[in-house]
C-alpha cells in the first residue's frame, strides 16, 4: 500500500477541478482572509507517517485519511473526522463543541444521506466498534476523543477516485458545519428545481467489519430505491424518472416521476408499519412540494414495504378530503420488484 505522503501527494493532484478542490476557497469564503494560503488539500504541515488532515483542518471538521489496524489487518480510512485531542494548536475543545452540534443537525435532516459510510471513534487507543452515521452524544464529545465518519478499505491499491467521490459528498456537511447557514444543503439550488433522469444511488450493501467482511450490512433503503425506480421506469420510461432529484431548494428526493409538466415525488421508507412510514415521510413530502419556490407535485406517495391498515388508510383519506393534500401510501414488494396493487 503506498505511504500517506504518496497517498496525499495523488489526492491534492486528481482533486484539480472536482468539489473537494475547491476546498482552501470553499474555507475562505467561510472563514475569511485576504488570500488563499495554499490551493492543495494536504501540504507538509499537515501530513504525517500514518495519517493526514487538510490544511488548517485542526479546529475544524477535517478531511481525513489515515491508517489504522484493525482486528490485526492494517487499512486505509478516508472521511472527515472531529479531533478533540488536545495540543498547543487546540489547548480546549470549546471551539469544536458548536460545530458537533451543526454535525448533528445535518444528520438529523438527512439521517440517510451518508447511509453507506460508517462512524467510529478513539479515546486514546482504544477503538470502537463501527456503528451508522448519525448524531454524535455528548459521552463522547469530550477531550481525548478523535470521532471519524467515512470508509475503511483494506485494498493494497486504494481507490483514490472512491475517496475522492466521498470527500466530494461531505464538502456540504463540512460547508455547514463551518459556515452560519441556518439550513444545510446537499444539493445546488442555482436555478431551481431541473428534472434529471436516471438513477443516481449510493451503494445498496457495505461490509460489517474486516474479520466478517463477506456479511454485508444491507442497506434496505437503497436496494428499495433502486428497485423501485426499475419498475417505474419500466412502467414510464427512463427518461420520465430520476432518483435523487434535487427539489431547487437544498434538498433531494428519492425518486420522481414526470409527466409533461405534472410531477409525482415517491419517499422511501423502511419502518416496520405503514404508520411509521407515513409519520416519517409526511413533512418531507410537504416541503419538497410546498416550500417557497418548489415544484408543486400533482401527487405525494410514501412507499413501504409494510401494507396499509384501515387507519392509515382513513388517515390519508382525510389528508386529501379535507386538506386537499394530494398524499398516497403503497407498499412495495421487493420479491416481485412492484407495488401491491399493480
Amino acid at each position: 500500500m503506498p505511504t500517506i505522503s504518496e497517498l496525499a501527494e495523488e489526492l491534492n493532484s486528481r482533486s484539480e477541478g472536482r468539489l473537494i478542490g475547491q476546498l482552501q476557497q470553499v474555507r475562505r469564503e467561510l472563514h475569511g482572509g485576504d488570500h488563499v494560503p495554499t490551493h492543495l488539500l494536504f501540504d507538509k504541515r499537515t501530513i504525517f507517517e500514518r495519517y493526514a488532515f487538510h490544511v488548517g483542518g485542526r479546529r475544524e471538521l477535517q478531511f481525513n485519511i489515515g491508517f489504522e489496524s484493525v482486528e490485526g489487518q492494517e487499512c486505509l480510512r478516508h472521511g472527515v473526522a472531529f479531533s478533540l485531542e488536545l495540543n498547543r494548536n487546540l489547548p480546549d475543545i470549546a471551539p469544536l463543541l458548536p460545530k458537533i452540534a451543526r454535525f448533528n443537525e445535518f444528520l438529523r435532516i438527512y439521517p440517510d444521506e451518508f447511509s453507506d459510510l460508517r462512524m467510529w471513534h478513539f479515546f486514546g487507543t482504544n477503538r470502537s466498534t463501527n456503528y451508522p452515521a448519525g448524531a454524535i452524544p455528548p459521552e463522547i464529545a469530550k477531550a481525548g476523543t478523535f470521532i471519524f465518519l467515512g470508509r475503511l478499505e483494506t485494498s493494497v491499491q486504494p481507490d483514490i477516485a472512491q475517496i475522492l467521490d466521498d470527500f466530494d459528498r461531505l464538502l456540504p456537511l463540512y460547508r455547514f458545519v463551518e459556515g452560519d447557514d441556518a439550513y444545510p444543503s446537499i444539493s445546488d439550488v442555482t436555478g431551481g428545481f431541473q428534472f434529471r433522469p436516471g438513477c443516481r444511488v449510493k451503494p445498496s450493501a457495505t461490509t460489517g467489519s474486516v474479520a466478517a467482511r463477506q456479511l454485508d450490512i444491507v442497506l434496505r433503503h437503497n436496494q428499495l430505491q433502486i428497485a423501485l425506480y426499475n419498475h417505474l421506469a419500466g412502467k414510464h420510461g427512463k427518461h420520465s424518472v430520476a432518483t435523487e432529484q434535487g427539489t431547487g431548494s437544498g434538498t433531494r428526493m428519492d425518486v420522481v416521476v414526470r409527466f409533461d409538466d405534472r410531477y409525482w415525488f415517491y419517499e422511501i421508507k423502511t419502518a416496520g408499519s405503514a404508520r411509521a412510514c407515513v409519520r416519517e415521510a409526511l413533512a418531507q413530502l410537504l416541503e419538497y412540494s410546498y416550500w417557497p419556490g418548489a415544484q408543486n407535485a400533482e401527487r405525494l406517495i410514501i412507499v413501504g414495504e409494510a401494507a396499509q391498515d384501515a387507519d392509515v388508510r382513513a388517515f390519508l383519506d382525510r389528508l386529501r378530503e379535507q386538506f386537499h393534500l394530494p398524499i398516497y401510501y403503497q407498499q412495495f414488494m421487493m420479491e416481485e420488484s412492484k407495488f401491491a396493487d399493480s
